[in-house]
This record gives C-alpha cells, structure tokens and sequence, in this order.
C-alpha cells in the first residue's frame, strides 16, 4: 500500500484563497478534478507524487490543533523566507532532530514542511 492523497478543508468560497496559497506560494501544479466530482467544489494539487485535495465543508467543524500534514522541501529556510515575506505567520513547533516549521492555510489546516530525509534519517 502507499498513500496517495490527503484531504483538509475549506469554505464554499475558498478557491481563489487556495489557488493562491498552495498554487501561488508553494507552487503546486493544480489537478483537474475528474467530471463527476467536480460539482461538490474543492480543488486538487500535485505534491510530487501525493495529491493535496482540498475539499469544501460547510459545517464549520474546524481543525484540531495538532492534526497536520507533512511537505518535505529541498530548502527549508527559502520557502520560509517566501511565506515570511507574503505575511504567514511561522510555527516552529516543538524541537526536533530535524528542520521543519509549521503553518496555517487560509483556511486553518496546520501543514509542516521538513527538510529530507529527516523523519526517517
């Protein structure tokens, strides 16, 4: 088995929100989503292999604090130095033997982004 995709969500009108986050500033490819899906609304990107699918909830449950998911990035410190600049606020979390920091999409879902190989170095 691999895992394949990951699923947060946003509000109705979240698509111009994340197309310029993760499209924008993290510079993930955007996939179409196939025809049938396409009327529930959301969005799908590329994350080298494993898709990020964002998908709209309209019950306001929110996120819990610690739920995340990880992005592994080739250069940690500029794509912090990127969303320093665009105002995101950073999150260094709690140490580890490896780089990372963490963040809030617009719409509340926690992402950490780590340097390679460090979780399983």
């Amino acid at each position: 088995m691999r895992l394949t995709h990951v699923n947060v969500t946003m509000p109705r009108e979240g698509d111009d929100a994340a197309r310029a986050f993760y499209g924008g500033l993290l510079g993930l490819p955007e996939i179409p989503k196939p025809e049938p899906l396409r009327a529930r609304g959301g969005l799908w990107f590329d994350a080298g292999g494993l898709d990020i699918h964002i998908s709209v909830d309209e019950t306001g449950a929110g996120t819990d604090r610690q739920r995340h998911f990880g992005l592994e990035c080739g250069d940690v410190d500029m794509l912090r130095a990127v969303l320093e600049r665009a105002g995101i606020p950073i999150d260094n979390g709690r140490p580890a033997p490896w780089q990372r920091f963490f963040v809030h999409d617009p719409f509340g879902n926690r992402i950490e982004f780590h340097e390679p190989g460090g979780l399983r170095g």
